[in-house]
C-alpha cells in the first residue's frame, strides 16, 4: 500500500477559537492516537489532497516536528456546505497489531446485464477490513462478468486473502437494475403473449364445439310419427 507523507506541527492551544484560526489559515487540526499518548497537531490542508480525495487506501507517514509516526487516517470531518476539512483523526500503526480500515471496491469485467441495457448500481463503495498492516490491500477488485439481471454480487463472494471482511456476508456490493423502459417493454410483451394465448385457446374451444356429433335419426327413444301407443292385437 502506498504511503502519503504529512508534515505537522504540535498545537499549544486546543480551543475552538484556535481551531478556527488554523482552518482560516489553510490548516487542518489533527490528533494521532493509539500509542503511549495522544498528540494534537495541525498540518497544511493541501497535503490531504492525495489522502482524502482518492479511490485508494493509503498509509500515512506523519512527521510532527521531527517525530515520525506511521498511521492511517481513521476519521475525517468535513464542513457540510463548503466541504472544507474540519478535523482529522489518525491511528498509529504497529506491525504486529491488526488494524481495521475501509478499503475501496473496484469493479472489473463486463456485466451481461449492463450489455443488455441494465444499469449497474454500486451498493458498497468500500468494505470494512481487518488485517495486519502488511496484508492490508489498497483496494478490493470485484469481478462482475457474471452479473446479470436479477443477480447481485454479495460480500460473501469476495475471497479473503490474509484479511477478514467485517461487513455482513449477505450484503450486496453491486447489482444490475432494469431500466423503466425495459420493464415497460417486458410488461407489454408479456401482455401480448397472454392475449395471444387466450385467443388461441378460444379458437380451439370453438372448433371443438362445431365438431360435436349430432344424435342419429330414428335412434334412441324416438317415437313413431303420429304419436300414441301401438294397437294391441286381439
Amino acid at each position: 500500500m502506498k504511503t502519503v507523507e504529512i508534515i505537522g506541527y504540535k498545537r499549544a492551544n486546543l480551543g475552538k477559537a484556535e481551531s478556527k484560526r488554523l482552518r482560516d489559515e489553510g490548516n487542518v487540526p489533527c490528533v494521532v492516537y493509539g500509542g503511549d499518548e495522544q498528540v494534537h497537531f495541525y498540518a497544511p490542508m493541501i497535503l490531504f489532497r492525495e489522502l482524502v480525495y482518492t479511490n485508494e487506501a493509503h498509509f500515512v507517514s506523519l512527521n510532527i516536528e521531527g517525530q515520525e509516526v506511521r498511521a492511517i487516517l481513521q476519521d475525517v470531518q468535513f464542513h457540510p456546505v463548503s466541504e472544507v476539512i474540519l478535523h482529522a483523526d489518525f491511528l498509529q500503526l504497529f506491525e504486529g497489531k491488526p488494524v481495521k480500515m475501509h478499503i475501496p471496491v473496484r469493479l472489473s469485467g463486463q456485466s451481461p446485464g449492463v450489455q443488455q441495457g441494465g444499469t449497474l448500481v454500486l451498493k458498497r463503495r468500500t468494505l470494512w477490513l481487518k488485517a495486519l498492516p502488511k496484508h492490508m490491500p489498497e483496494h478490493l477488485e470485484v469481478d462482475i462478468s457474471t452479473l446479470d439481471f436479477g443477480n447481485a454480487i454479495k460480500v460473501g463472494s469476495v475471497v479473503e486473502d490474509n484479511f477478514e471482511i467485517l461487513d455482513t456476508k449477505i450484503a450486496s456490493i453491486a447489482v444490475v437494475e432494469i431500466p423503466r423502459a425495459l420493464k415497460a417493454a417486458a410488461a407489454e410483451e408479456a401482455a401480448a403473449e397472454a392475449a395471444a394465448l387466450e385467443a388461441a385457446e378460444g379458437e380451439e374451444g370453438a372448433e371443438g364445439g362445431e365438431g360435436a356429433a349430432a344424435p342419429a335419426e330414428g335412434g334412441g327413444d324416438a317415437k313413431p310419427e303420429g304419436g300414441g301407443d301401438e294397437p294391441k292385437e286381439e
